[in-house]
């Protein structure tokens, strides 16, 4: 009867290992999923050369907090050199200090209808000149919120 046991005790073993490894691949795919979602936001952009000034205006959505915000601008398919670290007051790259959320004096949380803005100096690059197209996407946490597209 011992040549009968072997069979049992190899699939029985064969199984607790198959349910080991599932269990730690299964805790493995859920740890490495976001726990929340980002926040929902819809967002215009305007771009203004003559100013080279970029607005952003959420017109509805969940407030959001530009403590967390990370914000990338591409001038015509390029990067901008010195990208705004927001919230920001006089940064390199950058005119003067950002209105609205933009700006560390105000209030934090950008809520619908509220304008968060920024004056691109001349040092940083490319430069926005009229006709050109202004990308930009706002981040969560490294998950975008919002992308953008107008002309300056």
């Amino acid at each position: 009867m011992t040549r009968a046991s072997a069979p049992v005790v190899g699939i029985a073993l064969l199984l607790a290992v198959t349910v080991a490894v599932s269990g730690a691949v299964a805790a493995g795919v859920f740890s490495v999923a976001p726990s929340d979602p980002p926040p929902q936001a819809s967002l215009a952009l305007s771009a203004d050369a003559d100013a080279d000034r970029v607005a952003l205006t959420p017109r509805g959505g969940d407030p959001l907090d530009v403590r967390e915000l990370t914000v990338r601008v591409e001038v015509d398919g390029d990067p901008l050199a010195r990208q705004p670290p927001v919230p920001f007051f006089a940064a390199a790259g950058f005119r003067g200090g950002p209105t609205g959320p933009f700006n560390p004096a105000a209030d934090q949380r950008w809520t619908p209808g509220e304008t968060a803005s920024f004056r691109v100096a001349a040092t940083n690059d490319p430069e926005l000149w009229p006709g050109a197209t202004v990308a930009v996407t706002v981040y969560h946490d490294d998950r975008p919120v919002a992308e953008l597209e107008a002309t300056a």
